[in-house]
């Protein structure tokens, strides 16, 4: 029987493309890197792909043609980033229909639960620190769902977050975001991403020794929570 010519419609997206440039191990392993929003140089990038740097060279390559990443150029060193928050929007929902990796060894399974308990979803706070801060918003009435409340928004001023400037981004402004470990929401968007840089300026979160995994300082905990328990570990570096 012979084949037929696959049916365009119009406004369809030719994913095809993309689906293979992420489908790619190693390409698969350089974008989750650049998940926690930095930007990182080729040979950082390379070692925590497991690969040489050549090779990691031709896959950015691809990557840069693919409009996956971006190079954010000082002085004579490059630097790669995610192109923005849309890539990695498609990378976590693929995080959560994807099986999780075996864990085979002690200091995996203490990367594991530090990226479970907090890490940064690109630009904003996810794992269990993420979803009982965002729990812990409602039940304070400074987020009615996802939206500030009048209130709320004198809140997240004396915070330093400036929640106009959130709206005025050209992304959605505060939607849920479903954990990929928790399998519950933690708060995205630009609303999101302000609270996660208001929380790295005041020093109550900060960069843990894994990549995207962040670390929540006793002045965060006070600052957030109060007495409220937290059930988060102290990571071991």
């Amino acid at each position: 029987m012979a084949a037929t010519a696959r049916e365009h419609f119009a406004g369809d997206a030719d994913i095809a493309p993309v689906a293979a440039l992420i489908a790619d191990p190693t390409r698969a392993a350089i974008l989750t890197a650049l998940l926690d929003g930095r930007a990182l140089a080729a040979g950082e990038l390379a070692r925590m792909a497991g690969v040489s740097a050549a090779t990691a060279s031709s896959h950015l390559s691809k990557l840069l043609g693919g409009g996956l990443v971006e190079v954010v150029s000082q002085g004579r060193h490059r630097y790669y980033r995610l192109a923005g928050h849309e890539v990695a929007e498609v990378l976590e929902v693929l995080a959560r229909v994807s099986a999780r990796p075996a864990v085979r060894s002690l200091r995996q399974s203490r990367q594991a639960r530090q990226l479970e308990e907090a890490r940064t979803c690109y630009d904003h706070l996810a794992g269990r620190a993420g979803v009982a801060l965002l729990d812990l918003l409602r039940e304070e009435g400074t987020l009615r769902g996802t939206e500030p409340t009048p209130a709320g928004e004198d809140r997240l001023a004396r915070l330093g977050v400036d929640v106009a400037g959130a709206r005025a981004r050209r992304r959605r402004f505060a939607p849920e975001c479903l954990d990929w470990t928790e399998r519950r929401a933690h708060l995205g968007g630009a609303l999101g991403a302000a609270i996660t840089e208001a929380l790295f300026e005041r020093e109550w979160i900060r960069r843990g020794s894994v990549p995207r995994a962040v670390v929540i300082t006793e002045e965060g905990r006070l600052g957030l929570f109060g007495r409220k328990e937290l059930t988060l570990h102290t990571p071991v570096t």
